[in-house]
């Protein structure tokens, strides 16, 4: 059981890292790239090739991410349900970061992803359609960029600042 958790939360924190890894691409270097590239004529490049496999790595890796987060805290002992209700200590602290971890997935699969497709040409969409996807996948993907910085402080802060796990219990 101590080597299968120990893989599981492994492969929790490697596709998290991919996750948010690739949330920050996207933000921070993509986006304002992609301006550039537009104005130089090579963005269609990154559109047609960059972009739709970088959405394939960073939906599955917050799938993944969450999957194995959500067994680490039912089979550790923690509770899965414990962490989501707040039931106190560890699971309060872990489940604060779950939840917000929960948010962003629905905003990948849910709002990012249905609008990207339509933006990269993925799906039939109109010009209308376009823009307001555009704005929509946006607006979900900065929210999950300032999302992350609380989600990874509460999903670290229960090994690593104990203290706080005690003083919510």
């Amino acid at each position: 059981m101590e080597f299968e958790l120990a893989f599981d939360r492994w492969l929790h924190v490697l596709a998290g890292i991919t996750w948010i890894g690739l949330l920050y691409y996207f933000n921070f270097v993509q986006a304002p790239g992609l301006a550039k590239a537009k104005a130089d004529g090579t963005a269609p490049g990154i559109t047609k090739h960059i972009a739709p496999l970088a959405l394939v790595w960073f939906r599955w890796a917050a799938l993944v991410t969450w999957i194995t987060g959500a067994y680490y805290l039912e089979r550790s002992g923690i509770g899965l349900m414990d962490s989501f209700t707040f039931a106190g200590g560890v699971a309060s602290v872990i489940g604060m970061g779950a939840w917000l971890g929960t948010i962003m997935l629905f905003n990948v699969w849910v709002l990012i992803w249905p609008n990207q497709k339509k933006i990269l040409g993925m799906v039939e969409a109109s010009d209308e359609e376009k823009a307001k996807g555009a704005r929509i996948a946006f607006l979900a993907s900065r929210t999950n960029t300032m999302l992350s910085f609380p989600m990874l402080f509460f999903m670290v802060a229960s090994a690593h600042y104990p203290t706080l796990a005690a003083t919510v219990g």
